[in-house]
C-alpha cells in the first residue's frame, strides 16, 4: 500500500516544493522591488516561476530519488541543438500553417495600428514565453510525467497530463469547452514531441515557438490573453469554433487539425522506431522511452554501488 502511493507523494511533493519556492522568491521580490514587480503576466515573474520548478525538479529527482537528468528528459544528449531545431520546428510551423491557412481563406485578416517597435515586441515575447513555456513544460512534462510513467505507464501519462494541462488553462480569460480541448490535443503533441525526441528542452521548444509565432509575430491573443500589437495585429473574422476567437488561433479547429497532422507523423515515426527496437516481438507503444529511462536508472545505480 505504501509503494502504491509512492507516486503520489512524489508528485505532491513536487508541485508543493515548487509552489513554496515561488512564494518565497515572490514575497522576496515584492519587498526588494515593489508589488508592481509581481504581475503574473510580466517577464520577472515568468522567470521566478522557472527557477521555482527547476529546484523542485533538482530536489526531487536528484536530491530524494537520486535518478539521472535523462529520466526526465534534461540530460546534456536531450539538448543537442537538432532536437531543439526540431522542437522549434514542430510548435512554430504547427500554428504557423493553421494561421496562414485562415489567413489565406480570410477567416482571418492583418489590421494596421499605432505605430511602434516591432523588434522591442518580439524581444518582449521571448523573454515572457521563452521561461513561461519552459516552466509548463517542467512543471507538467517534466518530473510529474516522469513519475507517472514509470508507474502507470507511458500511455497512462500522456492522457492524465494532457487533460490536467487542458484544464489548468481553464483560469486563463475566456475558456470555453472548445478551447480547454483544444489545449488537452496540445498537451498530446507536447507529450508526443517529448516520447519521440526523449527530451523535454525540445517539447519546451516547441511549446516556446508555438506561442511566439502568436505572440511576437502575429499579434494576436495567446491561450485568451491579449499580445500587444505595434504597427499591425491580426483579427478573426471567421467563425470560433474555426479561428479560435478571442481565445487565438490555437483554439480553433484549424490548429487541431494542424496538431493532429503532427500527432499523426509524430505517432508512424514512434511506433517504425518501436519496431526497430524491439525486433520480430514486438513491444507496446510507447515502451521503448519507458525501457530507455529504466535501462539508464539501473545502470546509473549500479555504477553508485559499485567500489
Amino acid at each position: 500500500m505504501k509503494r502504491s502511493l509512492r507516486p503520489l507523494w512524489q508528485i505532491l511533493s513536487f508541485f508543493l516544493i515548487t509552489f513554496v519556492t515561488l512564494g518565497i522568491l515572490e514575497v522576496a521580490t515584492e519587498a526588494a522591488l515593489g508589488p508592481a514587480a509581481i504581475d503574473p503576466r510580466d517577464v520577472l515573474f515568468q522567470w521566478l516561476s522557472l527557477a521555482s520548478v527547476v529546484l523542485a525538479t533538482w530536489i526531487m529527482l536528484r536530491r530524494v530519488d537520486k535518478l539521472p537528468w535523462s529520466t526526465v528528459g534534461l540530460d546534456r544528449a536531450a539538448a543537442s541543438p537538432s532536437l531543439l531545431l526540431k522542437g522549434v520546428a514542430f510548435g512554430g510551423l504547427t500554428i504557423g500553417v493553421a494561421s496562414l491557412f485562415l489567413l489565406a481563406i480570410g477567416m482571418l485578416r492583418i489590421d494596421q495600428t499605432i505605430p511602434g517597435s516591432w523588434w522591442a515586441e518580439a524581444w518582449r515575447s521571448t523573454l515572457v514565453f521563452l521561461p513561461a513555456a519552459f516552466f509548463e513544460e517542467l512543471f507538467i512534462r517534466g518530473y510529474a510525467f516522469a513519475v507517472l510513467r514509470r508507474a502507470a505507464g507511458g500511455k497512462m501519462a500522456l492522457i492524465l497530463t494532457s487533460v490536467v494541462f487542458g484544464f489548468l488553462h481553464a483560469w486563463n480569460p475566456n475558456p470555453d469547452a472548445e478551447s480547454i480541448l483544444a489545449v488537452i490535443v496540445a498537451g498530446f503533441f507536447l507529450g508526443a514531441i517529448l516520447l519521440v525526441t526523449r527530451s523535454l528542452y525540445a517539447a519546451g521548444a516547441a511549446h516556446f515557438a508555438w506561442n511566439w509565432v502568436m505572440s511576437g509575430a502575429m499579434h494576436i491573443a495567446v491561450s485568451g490573453v491579449p499580445s500587444r500589437d505595434p504597427d499591425y495585429r491580426v483579427v478573426e473574422t471567421g467563425p470560433d469554433w474555426l479561428t479560435g476567437g478571442v481565445w487565438g488561433p490555437e483554439g480553433g479547429f484549424a490548429a487541431v487539425m494542424a496538431m493532429f497532422v503532427v500527432l499523426f507523423y509524430l505517432h508512424g515515426r514512434y511506433k517504425r522506431e518501436m519496431e526497430w527496437n524491439a525486433g520480430p516481438s514486438g513491444v507496446r507503444l510507447w515502451e521503448p522511452a519507458i525501457l530507455e529511462t529504466e535501462s539508464r536508472t539501473s545502470s546509473h545505480s549500479a555504477g553508485s554501488r559499485s567500489p
